[in-house]
């Protein structure tokens, strides 16, 4: 039985999919979502302004309320809690150093990066890093 689930989410569905998932197969689990927000890249135009804010943390906190306000929406109609928490940097570093303070991840199959030019190079690109390199089990949700 599984009693610590962390579910990385962004603004995908398949994110909001893996955390329904979690909540309807494992009702007995405390289940933490993780947002991450970037460092600052090319690609990602979201996390540049980070650095130029007074209090990063803040900043990500800030970044994190849409995606957590999702999963409260999922939490509330499944009538269950959830525990939030934000990372600040790459995504699957993010998840995978906290991995270990868990039983499982379950995470959606594609990321918010499934549109478009970036389909055919970034697609999942998160998904499989952690699957490959996880210290505990991953369930991948579509």
């Amino acid at each position: 039985m599984l009693s610590r689930i962390l579910v990385p989410m962004d603004n995908s569905e398949h994110a909001s999919h893996a955390l329904e998932y979690a909540l309807e197969n494992h009702p007995e689990a405390d289940v933490t979502v993780l947002h991450v927000v970037g460092v600052p890249s090319m690609m990602m135009g979201e996390a540049v302004g980070l650095p130029l804010a007074d209090d990063i943390s803040e900043a990500a906190a800030e970044h994190a309320e849409a995606v957590f306000e999702r999963a409260y929406e999922v939490a509330d109609e499944h009538g269950r809690e959830i525990n939030t928490n934000v990372g600040i940097g790459h995504p699957a570093r993010n998840i995978l150093d906290r991995a270990e303070d868990y039983d499982t991840i379950v995470l959606g199959a594609h990321g918010a990066d499934w549109s478009r030019a970036t389909r055919q190079f970034l697609v999942g690109n998160v998904t499989e890093t952690v699957s490959k390199r996880a210290s505990v089990p991953v369930i991948i949700v579509h």
